[in-house]
């Protein structure tokens, strides 16, 4: 018997284009023309941080079952994401400061500092912080996913775990720590590292993957600084954050802070 197509599955219902179109909801009267496109952008953003961390959670799946290969091809995957990401902010800075003031005021609370999914990325990436979690309602979605990530093994771990598995002498008291902290650099784990690289070029080159991450990460957040400084340079940001002068704090921190320690090494 012929299974029928059923004639009613479209590519807008597949997609659900009718309810993702009417998802971008101006607050602005008029409305401001940049509104639309400072809506789009950040909606758009949160739907690619939603893919980074399917990605991400499959890397470390990958690392798991000891699929190297596999686990490098899907961070190519990730690094392409983060370009894209960072070419969203050439959008951004077509609106200038006069734009984005019109309707500004009409964000009131509202911030980027509420994005709980980037925030789950920061915890992925190993930069745990409990106190994120104050900012979201407990017993909410956001609330929930950051407590869950808050307790699961960073990427980082996972590449831990993995070298062990691949006989390195990774530090028991590092496998097994408190997942709930951000993992501090180690001596005896960049001294695991150099061997890597010197001996090891299968996973001397999954690692350079890692560092590839880092960096594009640092790079967006470059780029999401300067966006602000552009837009509105030194005013405070939304939701009552420092805007730019918080931004700038957080340049520079490495997600795997081992693997930059080293170079000096090699």
């Amino acid at each position: 018997m012929t299974r029928s197509h059923d004639s009613a599955f479209t590519y807008a219902s597949y997609l659900k284009v009718d309810e993702l179109l009417a998802l971008q909801q101006p607050r602005s009267s008029g409305p401001e023309h940049d509104e639309m496109l400072f809506i789009v952008t950040h909606q758009v953003y949160e739907l690619w941080f939603k893919e980074l961390l399917h990605e991400l959670d499959h890397v470390r799946s990958l690392l798991e079952a000891r699929q190297a290969h596999r686990a490098q091809h899907t961070l190519k995957r990730i690094l392409t994401i983060l370009k894209v990401l960072v070419a969203q902010l050439d959008i951004l800075e077509t609106m200038t400061p006069l734009e984005f003031q019109s309707f500004r005021e009409r964000l009131e609370a509202a911030s980027g500092f509420q994005s709980d999914q980037f925030r789950q990325l920061e915890f992925v990436l190993g930069q745990k912080s409990p106190a994120a979690l104050e900012r979201f309602t407990p017993g909410g979605r956001a609330h929930a996913a950051l407590a869950r990530r808050l307790g699961e093994p960073t990427l980082w771990d996972g590449l831990l775990r993995y070298l062990a598995g691949e006989g390195y002498a990774v530090p028991e008291a590092l496998l097994g720590r408190d997942m709930s902290q951000a993992a501090e650099p180690s001596a005896e784990v960049q001294e695991v590292l150099i061997d890597v690289y010197r001996q090891d070029p299968k996973n001397a080159e999954l690692c350079e993957r890692f560092v590839d991450l880092d960096e594009g990460v640092q790079e967006w957040r470059y780029r999401h600084v300067k966006m602000v400084e552009r837009t509105i340079g030194s005013k405070p940001g939304t939701g009552g954050s420092a805007g730019a002068r918080y931004l700038q704090g957080t340049l520079g921190r490495a997600s795997f802070p081992d693997l930059w320690e080293i170079r000096a090494r090699l």
